[in-house]
């Protein structure tokens, strides 16, 4: 059997395979599916420094391979996390890792510095794809400065495992992970959903009741590949990859594309045991092409 272990910067994952924020609540709701251990980590839902009680219904719409959602992070806040969550799911035999998001430099940090004395949560997915109200409601992952800036926040307070996780709806996605790399971060996530809209035509008004939305699923997958592999080649730090995997074959595709570790998103919506199904086909894939590690395929993409 191959060994699935890699490490994404200090952090030492059991093999390559994490569930996507967003997709997996946190974690035990999907303990009655899967052996939740057997996973590489848990990327739990989004949390921000205040409550947030989410974008009007509807908010969510299936498209053709994919499916948009403009939930708008909805939670409970952090100290809700820390007080309630948390002892709830810190025993969990995998590693457990909080999605931050904020709507300023200063929520970022405060969110940060509240989960860093969590024995049981090593690192934190810097979600840089939130309207940054203070700069006028531009994302803070759309320009290099902005992305830098919160880095830099959220690095002065926060001693763990820092992963920042990248918007694609960028000119240059390379450029963006060169300035968080730059500014500490320990590894990039990539991609977020691509931004995106559905129409009823009969009723002539978007489905969504925020016009547009975050489109994943495997009809993003092409635009994911693309941009990880081109991250590789612009920084030295570790790559989780994520967007439209859907089974095996399309994980071991980001792990030659560059990816160290990937994420799992729509597809737990679709079959809540993809997670382990896709553990299982990367170590069937290692023993047919007869790799004895992992790390025999990672960026081994030949072009």
């Amino acid at each position: 059997m191959a060994d699935l272990r890699v490490n994404i910067g200090r952090l030492s994952l059991k093999n390559p395979v994490m569930t996507a924020s967003g997709t997996f609540g946190y974690g035990v709701e999907f303990a009655d599916f899967i052996d939740l251990s057997r996973l590489g980590g848990i990327i739990v839902k989004g949390t921000t420094l205040k409550a947030r009680e989410g974008n009007p219904y509807p908010r969510m719409a299936e498209t053709p391979s994919g499916m948009l959602n403009a939930v708008g992070l909805q939670n409970k806040g952090v100290d809700y996390f820390v007080e309630y969550i948390y002892p709830e799911i810190k025993d969990i035999d995998t590693h457990i890792i909080v999605n931050v998001s904020g709507a300023s430099l200063d929520d970022y940090a405060e969110t940060a510095r509240r989960l860093s004395p969590l024995e049981k949560i090593p690192a934190i997915e810097l979600n840089i794809s939130c309207p940054n109200v203070k700069e006028g409601g531009m994302a803070f992952g759309t320009s290099c400065r902005s992305a830098a800036s919160v880095v830099k926040a959220v690095r002065a307070v926060y001693g763990g495992t820092l992963i920042v996780k990248l918007s694609p709806n960028v000119t240059d996605i390379a450029e963006i992970a060169r300035a968080v790399e730059a500014e500490g971060a320990d590894a990039v996530s990539l991609i977020n959903t691509l931004l995106g809209m559905a129409v009823d035509a009969e009723r002539r008004r978007p489905v969504l009741s925020t016009v547009t939305g975050g489109l994943s699923g495997a009809c993003v997958k092409p635009v994911a590949l693309r941009m990880v592999w081109q991250v590789f080649h612009a920084v030295k730090i570790p790559i989780v990859g994520l967007g439209g995997i859907m089974n095996a074959t399309d994980a071991v595709e980001f792990l030659l594309a560059g990816a160290r570790a990937v994420e799992i998103g729509t597809s737990n919506f679709i079959d809540p045991q993809v997670s382990v199904k896709v553990i299982d086909g990367i170590a069937a894939y290692l023993d047919r092409q007869g790799c004895r590690s992992v790390e025999e395929i990672i960026g081994g993409l030949q072009v």
